[in-house]
């Protein structure tokens, strides 16, 4: 068959978009974007005629045999639209999906870290549908500062001066470093310079600052010798820097916050910490693994302390900096400020989750994070009994579902090195039943309206229970997936 006869059997684009099947991708995807994807199939069908000398695969006829050229139009119409849609259905799938985090890390980076609370997301849904007095005040009737209200949310909590408000610690970090210390020096122990999620680094982040980072001490010990050597008259701050994602065991020494800030004031130089986590309660009452408190930091004498709103504290992704008004007050007015500032809707989430902790006795209850991290063994290994029949009816004879033991972490950027003991659902491999294996069992659960993570470790697949907020939806997640089986069999 010539080229021009192959060219003659490629259907219109108006032919295409009037045929009845492809209205639903109209309604779905918006004609302009399927009037595209349709141009952009066409392209390709003629650069095969034009190079192969043939139709592509997916529009050549397997018998054409005795059918009319009407008849063949339509199949290749047909044809045209099976492809469309196939390659339509990726503008729909969405960037972010609600999963089941059974991972074992409750505050995961990349599944979202917190949960938010209900009296957040009502604050958000707010903010979104009203106008608001993000910058305004009803007091004076007149502009207002959009960090004014947390700030003193702050100041009753963890007893600071101000506050300030920005998008996530780097950003924290960043404005401290960029308003006090652009062309001077600050002073931080080596066994401080740490690099978090993303390849940031301590380091990094003050040569971007226009810092220059004067390191004290060795890895595993530094004194408070190391620091007052250190300090001269180009000296801008003393750091402190929370390692919150390592530990470093063995011969260690470090200087206190309390001792740092004696020398600090001595000296006339503000002392910074970088605090990251930023839990407001402390963890030991409810049997979890301590962690250092902005509060305390401030009362040990933290000029400034930063730490983070969407890991220990339990609200959205935010960078909180706390301590002195005068300090707060220049990176309030620093030009970094207006590009890092935190919008309507994360001030929102943050001031409804500040105002969970005036009652910490309701926290467990009222917190979603929290919650997770209390819920008791006894009560996840009822869950998990619960749940066993309905695994066992979605992987049949070919795994053994059971309720085991397991652990866990907190944070994969929040106390990553600290074990939290779990109870998981752990699918083995029943070797004399079937060819399938644990990658195609954790293909299967991802592969649902709401995907189920969990991990594949020692020869096993793990579904920690603690990260199951919504019992009844996991379920039918497992129905749904059974009848898809039953369906494809």
């Amino acid at each position: 068959m010539t080229a021009q006869a192959l060219y003659a059997h490629l259907p219109s684009v108006d032919l295409i978009l009037n045929h009845q099947s492809q209205q639903a991708l109209i309604n779905q995807y918006g004609k302009e974007h399927i009037t595209a994807l349709v141009r952009q199939l066409l392209d390709q069908a003629r650069d095969s005629i034009k190079q192969q000398q043939q139709l592509p695969l997916w529009l050549s006829l397997n018998e054409c045999d005795g059918l009319a050229l009407t008849q063949q139009k339509q199949q290749r119409i047909a044809l045209f639209s099976e492809q469309l849609a196939q390659v339509a259905q990726p503008l729909g799938s969405k960037g972010q999906r609600r999963v089941f985090n059974l991972t074992g890390t409750i505050l995961h980076t990349n599944l979202g870290r917190a949960l938010q609370a209900e009296a957040a997301i009502k604050a958000v849904t707010d903010v979104m549908r009203f106008p608001s007095t993000l910058e305004y005040s009803l007091q004076q009737g007149k502009r207002g500062h959009r960090d004014h209200a947390i700030s003193e949310q702050l100041q009753q909590l963890i007893g600071c001066e101000d506050a300030c408000l920005v998008n996530n610690n780097a950003a924290a970090v960043l404005l401290m470093l960029a308003s006090l210390a652009n062309s001077k020096e600050v002073i931080v122990s080596r066994g401080e310079l740490v690099e978090i999620g993303g390849s940031f680094r301590i380091p990094d982040v003050m040569r971007q600052a226009g810092c220059q980072l004067v390191e004290v001490g060795a890895t595993n010990r530094t004194h408070l010798k190391d620091y007052q050597q250190a300090i001269n008259e180009n000296t801008a701050l003393l750091m402190k820097v929370h390692t919150s994602n390592y530990m470093i065991q063995g011969f260690t020494s470090a200087v206190s916050e309390a001792e740092l800030c004696a020398l600090g004031r001595s000296m006339l130089v503000p002392v910074i910490s970088d605090l990251g986590s930023g839990s407001l309660i402390d963890l030991a009452q409810y049997g979890l693994p301590s962690e250092p408190m902005p509060q305390k930091m401030l009362q040990d004498g933290i000029d400034l302390v930063s730490f983070s709103g969407d890991k220990l504290l339990g609200g959205p992704q935010a960078g909180i900096i706390a301590g002195k008004s005068e300090l707060i007050d220049m990176l309030q007015h620093h030009p970094l400020k207006r590009a890092l500032r935190c919008d309507k809707m994360t001030l929102a989430a943050l001031e409804a989750t500040l105002n969970l902790y005036r009652h910490p006795e309701r926290l467990p209850c009222d917190l979603p994070t929290l919650s997770m991290l209390t819920r008791s063994l006894d009560a996840l290994t009822d869950l998990g009994q619960r749940l066993i029949p309905h695994c066992q009816q979605l992987v049949g004879q070919h795994f053994t579902v059971s309720v085991v033991p397991s652990m866990g972490q907190i944070g994969s950027g929040a106390l990553p090195s600290e074990q939290l003991e779990s109870v998981a659902l752990c699918f083995s491999v029943n070797n004399n039943q079937t060819s399938q294996t644990l990658n195609d069992l954790a293909d299967l659960l991802a592969s649902g309206e709401i995907p189920i993570i969990g991990r594949i470790h020692h020869n096993k697949l793990w579904l920690c229970l603690r990260g199951i907020s919504h019992e009844q939806d996991f379920i039918a997640q497992l129905a749904q997936l059974s009848l898809t089986i039953t369906n494809n069999q």
